[in-house]
């Protein structure tokens, strides 16, 4: 995970590390030719821990009672839906150059929030605890 896109949450950011690995993994594996065998396991992967990981990030703005919580939401409830439907369609059509692309749109998305939503309830958690 590059600084950019660090919270200085220790949670958020160990949770994005997790996630940004495993995208990282998947391109790894395509640039040797072996993305075909890991996209399946990724975006699997993907499905169930970015739900694990906004399901964190919603406690954690219950806990602090963070002003921006809904607008946060309903990136979450959005996202979560895009990933599952990426895994549906991915089991369906099979792992494709489309595929990649559309896998890494999502990761695009996920940068864009973290780099403004995250950074900006990792810096109300800190001011507000």
């Amino acid at each position: 995970m590059t600084p950019d896109i660090e919270t200085g949450n220790d949670l958020i950011d160990s949770e994005h590390t997790q996630i940004f690995d495993a995208v990282n993994e998947l391109l790894d594996a395509c640039s040797s030719g072996h993305g075909r065998d890991k996209i399946a396991h990724t975006a699997e992967f993907l499905a169930g821990y970015v739900g694990k990981h906004f399901s964190d990030e919603e406690a954690l703005q219950r806990k602090c009672q963070y002003p921006n919580m809904e607008k946060h939401l309903k990136f979450h409830v959005k996202y979560k839906k895009d990933v599952a439907d990426f895994v549906d369609k991915m089991k369906k059509d099979g792992a494709t150059v489309q595929t990649l692309g559309e896998l890494n749109a999502l990761a695009g998305l996920l940068i864009n929030h973290i780099r403004q939503e995250d950074k900006r309830l990792a810096a109300y958690i800190r001011e507000n605890s």
